[in-house]
């Protein structure tokens, strides 16, 4: 069956509810009752032409799926099974909060195993605690807090300008945030810093930045 056009109808709802509405009268009276027949009728057009089958409105169309992060590394004020599953190989309560009691037990951890006891859960310390650690991370998966942003940016413009691919003029410090090679290697960076990814340099700099408040720039 051919359906009506869209203008064919809405003339045809028209004439019906004036029809039916209207009755010989005179003046403002008829304007009106004119007037309010023709909303009626627009109003019921619209919902005949929005509607779905059987009158029900449109489903919404779905959003992105969100993307899965990795937890690349835990710290003070994480949550969830990630920190739960840490909490369970370090033998304390499984609440799921990354607080001070398991920053604690994290740092007995580190020094027990000759880490770094900065209470950071890292690639280092992951692979001590048996811990699968993956490389090829997308962007998203080097996860750093926004706050901490900010600050990386200003040492970076006062190290490198920013240049992830900077090097120092002797070629001792490198990359976007200066990098001498142990101290990358110290914050599970592998091979040269100024050839990594710029995602997993301000990665491996935020570590180093919780570690030494700063300390490692000392001039920025």
């Amino acid at each position: 069956m051919r359906e009506s056009r869209p203008g064919v109808r809405l003339s045809a709802l028209l004439r019906g509810f004036v029809l039916r509405t209207h009755r010989p009268s005179s003046g403002l009276r008829a304007a009106r009752s004119r007037r309010a027949a023709a909303a009626v009728a627009l109003a019921a057009w619209a919902g005949a032409a929005g509607a779905g089958p059987a009158g029900a409105a449109p489903a919404p169309e779905p959003g992105p799926a969100p993307v899965a992060r990795a937890a690349e590394i835990l710290s003070t004020g994480d949550h969830g099974l990630d920190v739960k599953a840490l909490q369970r190989r370090l033998g304390i309560p499984a609440d799921g909060a990354f607080g001070p009691a398991t920053e604690a037990a994290v740092k007995r951890f580190q020094r027990r195993h000759g880490l770094e006891p900065d209470g950071i859960v890292g690639p280092a310390t992951k692979r001590a605690l048996g811990f699968g650690v993956h490389s090829g991370r997308s962007r998203a998966a080097w996860r750093i807090p926004a706050s901490a942003r900010a600050r990386l940016e200003r040492i970076a413009q006062c190290e490198s300008g920013g240049d992830p691919r900077a090097l120092s003029p002797g070629g001792t410090y490198r990359g976007k945030y200066q990098f001498l090679p142990g101290t990358w290697q110290s914050v599970g960076g592998a091979g040269d810093p100024a050839k990594a990814s710029e995602a997993e340099q301000d990665y491996r700099a935020w570590i180093l930045l919780k570690r030494t408040g700063g300390g490692a720039w000392p001039n920025c």
